[in-house]
């Protein structure tokens, strides 16, 4: 697991206490670990672990889902260029 993503992990579980760990695959809305009142600074948070500017009016939804679409939409690019897997 990439350390930004690692970072965005352990954000989400220190506001979770009652969670041991998150699936890939768990959607971070739906199960409420993600909410409206924390949206801006989860965001902020991803931009700074990704190193990428994230314009709050063109963010889709399903680009944050999940710990596997946030790798894939924030962190895979970044491996890519230094070359790692």
């Amino acid at each position: 697991m990439a350390d930004g993503l690692q970072q965005v992990k352990s954000w989400i579980l220190d506001r979770h206490p009652e969670r041991d760990d998150i699936a890939p695959d768990l959607d971070l809305i739906e199960n409420r670990l993600i909410d409206s009142l924390s949206f801006v600074e989860f965001v902020f948070l991803l931009e700074q672990e990704s190193g990428q500017s994230i314009q709050m009016e063109t963010l889709e939804v399903d680009a944050i889902r999940t710990l596997a679409a946030i790798d894939t939409h924030f962190f895979a690019k970044t491996r890519a260029e230094v070359g790692q897997a």
